[in-house]
């Protein structure tokens, strides 16, 4: 029998080990870009969780965590009944912003995928922004490291977009922060994609959160492929506002 573990090194990055199943996989068997936004959440999640964080503890401290931006560089694509540990830790925080990496390796410990993102930390009744310099439940990190992907800054919307898909938040898109769970964004990216641009072998894959998207509203999918450049640009809008941008390389 196999046992997967969960652990904090001497530097306080947490490690969470696990098998990758078929159902977290696409039709070419590789991960689905819903279940690496899925797990890489979660995995931050789980770390505070087990540092006393919990997301209750959060609430009723008048605390809610939200991711922001995330970026990955996928070295080797993540497949179908791989060992894989996913590792992540918080690092210096900006003014606004809670930063963090994350590093997913293989059994033999080769990195698959690397990642850096960005988290926003929220009062969850007013949604007002708090400073991370306010946030004193933990001690703040002073570390910084370098990163094995993109900065996960501002994406460019280029014009003359051409609309995709539509799609209405049902039930289930629905998280406890009571807004479309960040993963389900990752599932909309990709059903929006035409067929010959899903075989693509994606090489970074960016994604912003820009305004939260409720039950019962729509987005409207637009799309920009510049084949030059080799890059494709997802949006996603709710009457006429971005909820969403997102960028994916491919070789």
């Amino acid at each position: 029998m196999t046992t997967f573990k969960q652990w904090h090194d001497d530097t306080l990055k947490f490690h969470n080990e696990m098998k990758l199943y078929f159902c977290q996989c696409d039709m070419n068997q590789r991960i689905n870009f819903s279940e690496l936004l899925r797990l890489s959440t979660d995995t931050a999640v789980e770390d505070y969780y087990q540092r006393g964080m919990s997301w209750q503890f959060l609430a009723d401290h008048d605390v809610g965590i939200l991711l922001s931006r995330i970026s990955f560089r996928f070295h080797i694509m993540p497949k179908v009944n791989d060992f894989i540990t996913i590792s992540t830790t918080e690092e210096e925080p900006e003014p606004l912003q809670l930063m963090r990496t994350y590093e997913i390796t293989a059994a033999d410990g080769t990195r698959l995928v690397s990642g850096y993102g960005s988290w926003l930390i929220v009062n969850p009744k007013t949604r007002r922004i708090i400073r991370t310099k306010d946030f004193t439940l933990r001690a703040a990190p002073n570390t910084h490291e370098m990163h094995n992907c993109m900065e996960p800054g501002k994406i460019a919307v280029p014009e003359n977009m051409t609309l995709l898909d539509e799609r209405e938040i049902r039930y289930t898109d629905i998280d406890g922060n009571g807004h479309m769970d960040n993963s389900r964004y990752g599932t909309y990216v990709m059903d929006s994609l035409p067929e010959t641009y899903q075989q693509r072998k994606f090489t970074d894959f960016r994604m912003n959160y820009s305004k939260e998207a409720k039950l019962g509203e729509h987005l409207n999918i637009f799309g920009f492929f510049d084949n030059e450049a080799k890059k494709i640009t997802i949006i996603g809008k709710h009457n006429d506002v971005a909820c969403f941008e997102s960028e994916l390389y491919y070789k």
